[in-house]
């Protein structure tokens, strides 16, 4: 009697079949090495800043700049990529993306944004040249997304058109810290960090909310209704454009004209998406919480820009800024990141204790952050909150790595492929 390779003999498939079995896997696993390597380097930028017990780092641009560009775009496009590779096909019946092209953009973007890290610290050429190649493996990706697009027999195909332009924008942004890195331009950075958030990761993470938050929510919760109008979407879309065209024009305090709408609209779908009956299911809650975020950041964009129009006080310092990135974004992807894992590896849909409190710190960080803004709390604690606020959050994300990175290199647990 013969038995194939996966029978009662126990032989497991090779490492890297299971490793490219589905673009998830990959570009999971690649996200999180950048959650890893990068951020932990910045918390000890930020314990030479605040206590002095080591020496700033000496790479050659700002390390804020250089931080900003790694998380906006060279941590978060993995855990995109991953995920729309893997629902594109899902959400328009379409063909399923060829291994050849999301193994592509996997070497491309992976190894192209570790000789841009490695370039820092080392020489200009190699930085230079690691960006190239993450901006190509990002166009690859992008293409491979776009085939799916044009071929899937789906007629209503807006959620893809916001997204797809979403990613073209990234690029934008990508290629004008380039330009910065050649011209010297400050302009062009300021561009690209611009462009990052509020014309490639809110109008993501918010179209992929509105996509699937409903949808998730009415597997669960009793009696659930869909709330998914396609007004509201490409209203809180082009409030996101909007706020982009007044920073650029360097009109911070008329932010209020987009955000404010924005952030009405925000709680306005928590509500209707039912945000209570959501607390009693921990996976679906911690997507929901993190919604939540949308119309606090909003909000304070626009106590703040109120204060600037009559009193010309920036009153809460970038509190706005990281009240969308980390307790929207950063907690969002993280939420998504881990029902996927959860789900294509064969395990249960269920946020347990040790998930639960990598969320939950997540969000405290973002408190935390606002509260750094704030000196009469750091004089308060003895010591800027800015750190204590990083190393909640960088302890959380790493947690949250050494839980789900092994999940990328090992079969389902259900013996299922993928």
């Amino acid at each position: 009697m013969s038995l194939n390779a996966n029978s009662s003999t126990g032989n497991k498939p090779p490492f890297i079949s299971t490793f490219t079995a589905a673009p998830h896997r990959m570009m999971f696993f690649a996200g999180a090495i950048q959650i890893l390597l990068p951020l932990s380097i910045w918390l000890l930028e930020l314990i030479a800043r605040h206590t002095g017990f080591l020496s700033t780092l000496e790479i050659l641009i700002p390390t804020t700049w250089a931080h900003a560009f790694i998380m906006l775009y060279g941590v978060v496009i993995f855990f995109i990529f991953g995920f729309l590779m893997t629902t594109y096909p899902r959400w328009m019946n379409g063909t399923l993306i060829s291994k050849e092209l999301y193994t592509g953009c996997f070497i491309w973007t992976s190894l192209g944004i570790i000789l841009f890290e490695a370039g820092l610290f080392l020489n200009g050429t190699l930085l230079i040249t690691g960006l190239i190649m993450f901006i190509f493996g990002w166009i690859q990706g992008l293409y491979a997304l776009l085939m799916v697009y044009r071929k899937a027999p789906a007629e209503d195909k807006s959620y893809e058109q916001i997204l797809n332009f979403s990613l073209t924008a990234g690029i934008a942004g990508c290629l004008s810290f380039l330009t910065w890195i050649y011209t010297d331009n400050w302009l062009y950075v300021q561009y690209s960090f611009d462009i990052g958030i509020w014309l490639f990761l809110l109008p993501i993470v918010i179209t992929v909310c509105h996509r699937m938050i409903p949808f998730f929510s009415s597997c669960v919760i009793d009696n659930y209704s869909i709330y998914q109008p396609k007004w509201s979407l490409y209203a809180m879309i082009t409030a996101c454009f909007v706020h982009f065209l007044l920073k650029t024009a360097q009109l911070p305090q008329w932010f209020f004209i987009s955000d404010l709408p924005l952030a009405m609209l925000a709680f306005f779908h928590s509500f209707k998406w039912r945000l209570i009956s959501s607390l009693n299911i921990r996976l679906l809650t911690i997507l929901h919480i993190a919604f939540l975020w949308l119309g606090i950041g909003a909000s304070l964009y626009s106590v703040q820009s109120l204060f600037l129009l009559f009193n010309d006080e920036l009153i809460l310092g970038q509190a706005p800024l990281h009240s969308l990135t980390i307790g929207f974004i950063s907690a969002t992807l993280i939420a998504m990141a881990t029902r996927v894992s959860l789900g294509h590896s064969g395990r249960a849909l269920e946020a347990n204790n040790y998930v639960m409190t990598i969320f939950i710190g997540i969000e405290t960080a973002a408190f935390l952050r606002i509260l750094a803004d704030t000196n009469f709390m750091n004089e308060v604690m003895g010591i800027h909150m800015n750190l204590v606020a990083a190393i909640v959050w960088i302890t959380c994300m790493l947690l949250w790595v050494i839980k789900f990175a092994p999940v990328y290199l090992s079969p389902r647990v259900d013996g299922k492929a993928g």
